[in-house]
This record gives structure tokens, C-alpha cells and sequence, in this order.
């Protein structure tokens, strides 16, 4: 069995995230850093076994986001999936414009490069639409199916 220690989250983690809540000049001592460790590696390990055991029940190996939220939601913690799922909507649309930011930035960068003003190239003598970059990213839905489903 894996020691006592592996299985707790780091201290010094657990200590930051206290020190972000408490006043500046707040000390923590050790063993408070300790309890409060002690309680969030348990209350993880809650959570994970009640969402891997319904990936068990489903076959499937993989834990994913939303198998978190249901298990907040299974275990009456609601409260904690409902903040979950707000955190999540944010944190995918943040990625989706940083990936539209960046797409943008290596447009401007390679016309830049290029000496190109529009979309248009020539060709042979012809004018062609230079065509737009597809981005692909994979879609998993609460039954573990997944699909490419194309940016737009």
C-alpha cells in the first residue's frame, strides 16, 4: 500500500492556498498546515473514488471533468458542483479565445512575413482565397463517446 505521505497533497501547496485567504501579515502554523492537508486530500479522495467507481460501472477508464461534477452532485455537495461548473464554463471559453488569439496572431504574423495585405494569393497567374485554418478539438460527452468537433 502507498505511504501515508503520497497520498496527501503537498503541504507547501496546502499552505499557499492558506495564505491567500487569511490577512498579510496572518501566520499558519505547522499543524494547522497539517489538519487542513489531511482534510482536502480526503475530501479529493472522496470526490475521485465516487467518480471513479461510476466510470467503473460504465467501463471506462478515464475520470473526467464532469464525472467531478456529478460526483459533487451524487455525494450532496451541490453547492461545490455548481461552483465547478461555472469555473469550467470560464476556463473553456478563456481557452477557446486563446486559441482563437493565437490562430490570430500567426495570420497577422506569417501576411506579415508573407508581404500579404488580404487572404488573396497568386497563383499561376490566378487569384485564390487563401483557406481558412481548420481547428479540430475532441469533444467527450458524460457516456465517455468522444468526437472531433471543428472551431468555428
Amino acid at each position: 500500500m502507498a505511504d501515508k505521505q503520497d497520498l496527501l497533497l503537498p503541504i507547501a501547496n496546502v499552505g499557499r492556498i492558506m495564505k491567500q485567504i487569511l490577512p498579510p501579515r496572518a501566520k499558519v502554523s505547522k499543524e494547522a498546515k497539517e489538519t487542513v492537508q489531511e482534510c482536502v486530500s480526503e475530501f479529493v479522495m472522496f470526490v475521485t473514488g465516487e467518480a471513479s467507481a461510476k466510470c467503473r460501472k460504465e467501463d471506462r477508464q478515464t475520470v473526467t471533468v464532469d464525472d467531478i461534477c456529478w460526483a459533487l452532485s451524487s455525494l450532496g455537495l451541490d453547492d461545490y458542483a455548481g461552483a465547478t461548473v461555472r469555473y469550467l464554463h470560464k476556463y473553456r471559453e478563456f481557452e477557446r479565445e486563446r486559441v482563437n488569439q493565437k490562430v490570430q496572431n500567426e495570420v497577422h504574423s506569417t501576411r506579415a512575413k508573407s508581404g500579404a495585405s488580404n487572404y488573396k494569393c497568386i497563383q499561376s497567374g490566378k487569384q485564390t482565397e487563401t483557406p481558412t485554418p481548420l481547428l479540430l478539438f475532441k469533444v467527450t460527452d458524460q457516456n465517455g463517446s468522444s468526437s472531433l468537433t471543428k472551431l468555428s
